[in-house]
């Protein structure tokens, strides 16, 4: 998609406020420590994802009714997760889960997961979010395309995951052009396999990129076979406190 990659890098980002966008860990029944740490006060988090159960699950469960009541009381902006199934899931459906989301445990937005990138997609996901907004005026939405979309999609959300995806690619990786058109806190990247020695560099690219919103963690995808988000980062702490100081360059 020749509109997408360029490596000219955004000198807009010198001095972005950085936070975490945390993808969603494992069930609060699972990792109790984990959720509860992600309540304590100071930690510097744009916002948190809850996936019940691949969704909001077919009944409130009680383990994330508290983990997202914690949450809220510490201030902490709390997301449902919608799969899009890259575009192949029926809207009903979809806003069926929205509501449960918004009647059990009080989000306030939504990400969609799987989200498409291409410009053909792009008027059915703005339908999508519209009704999604119909469940509450201020919900927060993010895209999670995980690749550079067509432009227009910036238009619709709140925010758009642009990387998804390891360390050698992140690395490596160009930032569109057309992004630098939005302010930083329209992006998120999402990195897993980042070295303890590279968190400084990821910091500094994410940066460089334009992208306010990170996740960086030293799980692996084990070749596709693992989810590299479900568990805190070995590095908790290290990268808590380069963000919440906001050490840069």
């Amino acid at each position: 998609m020749p509109h997408l990659t360029s490596a000219t890098a955004h000198a807009r980002s010198t001095g972005v406020r950085t936070a975490l966008g945390i993808p969603g860990y494992a069930h609060p029944l699972v990792a109790p420590a984990q959720w509860a740490e992600l309540a304590r006060p100071g930690t510097p988090l744009d916002w948190v994802v809850l996936d019940v159960a691949a969704g909001p699950g077919s009944r409130p469960d009680p383990h994330c009714l508290r983990a997202a009541a914690r949450l809220r009381t510490a201030g902490v902006r709390v997301l449902g997760r919608l799969d899009l199934v890259h575009g192949g899931r029926v809207p009903a459906d979809l806003l069926s889960d929205a509501h449960r989301y918004r009647d059990w445990y009080r989000v306030d937005g939504f990400l969609l997961d799987r989200c498409p990138t291409e410009r053909a997609l792009l008027a059915e996901v703005r339908r999508t979010i519209a009704t999604l907004r119909t469940t509450g005026d201020t919900a927060h939405v993010v895209l999670g395309h995980g690749s550079h979309p067509h432009p227009g999609y910036a238009e619709s959300a709140d925010q758009l995951v642009t990387f998804a995806g390891s360390w050698s690619a992140y690395r490596w990786s160009q930032v569109a052009e057309w992004t630098a058109d939005y302010p930083p806190d329209r992006f998120c990247h999402f990195v897993h396999g980042v070295p303890r020695g590279h968190l400084d560099e990821a910091l500094r690219i994410a940066r460089w990129q334009g992208a306010a919103t990170v996740y960086f963690t030293d799980h692996t995808d084990g070749g596709g076979r693992l989810d590299p988000w479900e568990t805190m980062p070995g590095y908790w702490d290290d990268i808590v406190s380069r963000i919440g100081t906001g050490v840069s360059e």
